[in-house]
């Protein structure tokens, strides 16, 4: 995928983990998720971990959208237990879901083995000109997951900014 970072755009990583955003935990899907964006020629802002609720995670989003990043993806908190909250968080802030991408990464990531993938309840969307995707928040979800987005994210990011003349 030969795209200059120019043409690509800016990034954010969000990871939804207790435990990281209270220090108590190593983070170790952010580096993973930004080295992926940069070697697909995004210029990765930071990464932010938040809590598992609902208003953190909002306020993560909204953040980005406002900052103006391109895209933003969101780590973990996407299964089925009552602390998964990432995707009610995603849903207040989309103004148009993309159901064809978040099914593609479920997908994928069934077929990959990466459980946590296919079962996860995680949305993808455009919020303003910026677009979310909920990644569940295994190493293997997270790697099978960016290899889906690879050929996907730069068509939707050219739309998105009308960059398509067609």
């Amino acid at each position: 995928m030969e795209r200059s970072a120019q043409r690509l755009g800016r990034a954010l990583v969000v990871i939804v983990d207790d435990r990281v955003a209270h220090g108590e935990h190593e983070d170790s899907t952010g580096p993973l998720v930004t080295e992926l964006l940069e070697e697909a020629g995004f210029i990765v802002d930071g990464t932010v971990a938040v809590e598992g609720e609902v208003v953190d995670i909002r306020a993560a989003l909204n953040t980005a959208v406002i900052g103006g990043v391109d895209l933003v993806v969101t780590v973990g908190g996407t299964g089925v237990s009552p602390r998964d909250v990432t995707p009610d968080a995603t849903q207040g802030v989309l103004d148009r879901p993309i159901a064809g991408i978040a099914e593609a990464l479920r997908a994928s990531g069934l077929a990959a083995g990466a459980v946590d993938a296919g079962i996860s309840r995680g949305l993808v969307g455009i919020s303003g000109s910026t677009l979310v995707v909920n990644l569940a928040g295994s190493r293997s979800a997270v790697r099978d997951g960016m290899a889906t987005l690879s050929s996907l994210v730069p068509y939707v990011i050219e739309q998105i900014s009308g960059l398509d003349e067609a």
